[in-house]
C-alpha cells in the first residue's frame, strides 16, 4: 500500500531563524510558524486556535531561508512531517515533531520562490 505524508501550510513566521552548519558542512535552518483555525462555535461567537510549528530547511533551501525568511513574513510551505525522540538526563523520553521544508515561496515579494 502506498503512503503519503505531506504538509502545505500558508502562514506568518513567529520568529527569526538560526542558521547553522553540521557534519560535513551541510546548512540547516530552523524557524517557526504559525496557523490559525477559526471558526464559530455553538452560541455563533468566533473562535480561534492557533498552532504553532517548527519548521527545519537543509542545503542550499537553507541558505535560501537563511537569507530571505524573518519574522512577521508571510510564507507558503511544502514538506514533510518528522517526528523525533531524546531521552535527556532526566530519563523521560520527549519527542519533537517537526516539518521538514522542500518548498518555499515568499508571499509579497514579487513571486520570490525556490524548491530543493
Amino acid at each position: 500500500m502506498k503512503s503519503l505524508n505531506k504538509i502545505t501550510l500558508l502562514s506568518t513566521v513567529t520568529r527569526d531563524g538560526e542558521l547553522k552548519e553540521v557534519a560535513a558542512g551541510k546548512s540547516v535552518y530552523t524557524f517557526g510558524l504559525v496557523t490559525n483555525r477559526v471558526w464559530k462555535d455553538a452560541k455563533g461567537e468566533k473562535q480561534t486556535l492557533s498552532e504553532f510549528h517548527n519548521i527545519i530547511c537543509w542545503g542550499e533551501l537553507a541558505v535560501f531561508a537563511g537569507q530571505y525568511v524573518k519574522k512577521g513574513k508571510p510564507l507558503y510551505v511544502e514538506g514533510y512531517l518528522k517526528t523525533r525522540s531524546c531521552e535527556p538526563a532526566d530519563g523521560i523520553r520527549r519527542y519533537h515533531i517537526e516539518i521538514v521544508v522542500e518548498n518555499i515561496v515568499l508571499l509579497g515579494a514579487k513571486g520570490v520562490s525556490t524548491q530543493e
